[in-house]
């Protein structure tokens, strides 16, 4: 009788045991174990494939239009040219951030320090593609700047579509489309085509001729909205306009005039008086006096910051605020 009672605990105690072994065999991983190795993506960018390993933990961007989408985004960066960065981005008063400087003298060396794996590359920083790649071999590095030859809006959406797959944010990025492609159908759908359009940027006190197709900045909004230039002539992508007499300006006669104010995203906080909004540089023209788009106060500016922050969300604002115009009139 003992020994049956022996060998039954002995039973019970070897069954138990293996319970305990089948249960650890099918308990939930612990976190370390489910933390996923980073996966490889390929992306198409201005040079070509890239791969990059996401997540990205060390981030490096250097592309002005890049900055209102990732820091909405919430986008931690480890480097960027924090000067040229507008007021009011967070990325601007963030302290963690190793700031690059400007691209006239930037500190590309600071970029070794963060280590990156990925670099986000472009815009004014386009120049600086070879010395980031000998700077940081082993960071993937994409430049999404819009293409020659390629139609503008196209290039914005190709963009934030790439960055949405790099960091996750692809239904975000499809918003940002939609919310794109909708204010360009309002102002299309708003606009006559028999008012005229001109569009000029205003820089140290003068009011520069942007031609429609290469000026800067607003050059590319002709063909994106069907507009009908009050003025075709040859013209840059100079970052101040191109010195064309407001005479000719005033002679063509707009219906309507489109402006960018440089000096409002660099200058307008200045002391020593030197910057002049540009809604003042217009009233004041005794030139444009009699211009219909003056005298019907059809002139549409864009937002403040234009100038170091040309993504796919300001020209969604300045498209909104435009077909905001076109309908009241």
């Amino acid at each position: 009788m003992h020994t049956l009672r022996r060998r039954f605990v002995a039973l019970t105690a070897v069954s138990t045991a293996f319970a305990f072994v089948l249960a650890g065999c099918s308990a939930s991983p612990t976190a370390e174990e489910t933390t996923a190795a980073p996966a490889n993506i390929e992306v198409q960018d201005n040079h070509g494939v890239q791969t990059i390993a996401i997540p990205p933990k060390s981030v490096v961007a250097t592309d002005n239009r890049v900055f209102q989408t990732l820091a909405d985004w919430g986008v931690t960066l480890k480097a960027a040219p924090v000067d040229l960065i507008p007021a009011g981005n967070p990325y601007k008063t963030d302290s963690s951030i190793v700031n690059l400087g400007s691209h006239n003298e930037p500190d590309l060396e600071a970029v070794v320090a963060v280590e990156p794996d990925l670099i986000i590359n472009g815009q004014r920083f386009a120049s600086r593609y070879e010395e980031l790649k000998t700077l940081a071999p082993d960071a993937a590095i994409i430049e999404l700047d819009p293409r020659d030859g390629e139609p503008f809006d196209e290039e914005l959406k190709r963009q934030v579509e790439v960055l949405g797959k790099v960091f996750g944010h692809e239904e975000d990025a499809q918003r940002l489309i939609d919310d794109f492609d909708a204010s360009i159908e309002r102002v299309k759908k708003a606009y006559d085509s028999s008012d005229t359009v001109m569009a000029v940027i205003t820089s140290g006190g003068e009011i520069n001729y942007a031609a429609p197709g290469t000026g800067r900045t607003l050059g590319p909004v002709f063909e994106i909205l069907d507009l009908t230039p009050a003025l075709t002539a040859d013209g840059s992508s100079d970052h101040q306009g191109d010195d064309i007499s407001v005479e000719a300006i005033a002679a063509s006669n707009p219906d309507w005039i489109l402006v960018m104010d440089r000096d409002a995203a660099v200058s307008a906080n200045s002391t020593d008086g030197s910057y002049t909004p540009a809604n003042e540089l217009l009233a004041g023209s005794a030139a444009l006096k009699n211009v219909t788009a003056v005298q019907q106060g059809n002139i549409v500016y864009m937002p403040q910051f234009t100038y170091v922050n040309e993504g796919i969300q300001t020209y969604t604002a300045f498209f909104t605020s435009l077909a905001e115009q076109l309908e009241k009139s």
